[in-house]
């Protein structure tokens, strides 16, 4: 498999669960203002939604939507319960964390990115975000992860997304459960050779 990736970007979070399962995949970077792979390939006639993550399985099939990656990935290796059994009233809960963190972190933190968008609508995307945060703060103050007791494709998802915070000035510290969170999830060693071989391509 090849996964299609940009630092600092969604992919980060199918990149760690990839590791996570220790399954076999050749990372392909991809320059997001010029969209061309770092082996010089058109990323627009792979993707051509021009975003990452894309996940070129064996037989050349694209798969693209990080939160749809995921599962898949998690379905290869089942016994590694990265994600509940399709079906099931549990993978439906893991689903409605993955679709919180699509419309209400993901996209709503993607726009602060834009030097050109006025501070007071970057003031209200962050009260917006702010207030989800809250939801995470008691979510996490009983459980150690998104779903329960164990890691999940959507805690991967998750702390991807949170990473942004350092370009917006945001501070996680008012959020103690969801700093110690992003904290214990930041020295599973997935995670950590996944920052490794990102920052080193």
């Amino acid at each position: 498999m090849k996964l299609y990736y940009a630092p600092d970007t969604c992919s980060l979070s199918p990149h760690i669960v990839m590791r996570e399962l220790e399954l076999e995949f050749v990372l392909v970077k991809v320059d997001n203002k010029s969209k061309l792979t770092s082996d010089g390939r058109d990323f627009l006639a792979i993707n051509p939604k021009g975003y990452v993550a894309a996940l070129e399985l064996e037989d050349g099939e694209i798969l693209t939507e990080g939160p749809a990656i995921v599962q898949f990935l998690a379905d290869l290796k089942p016994e590694r319960a990265l994600a509940p059994p399709a079906g099931s009233r549990e993978r439906v809960r893991l689903q409605e964390w993955l679709n919180f963190i699509t419309s209400e972190l993901h996209a709503g933190s993607a726009l602060l990115f834009n030097p050109r968008l006025p501070e007071e609508v970057k003031s209200l995307l962050r009260e917006k975000l702010f207030r989800r945060f809250d939801l995470l703060e008691y979510t996490l103050s009983e459980q150690a992860f998104l779903t329960g007791a164990f890691f999940t494709v959507a805690d991967a998802y998750l702390y991807t997304v949170l990473r942004w915070c350092k370009y917006f000035a945001i501070d996680l510290k008012n959020w103690p459960a969801l700093t110690a969170y992003m904290a214990g999830i930041n020295e599973r060693a997935a995670v950590q050779a996944a920052l490794t071989a990102e920052a080193s391509c």
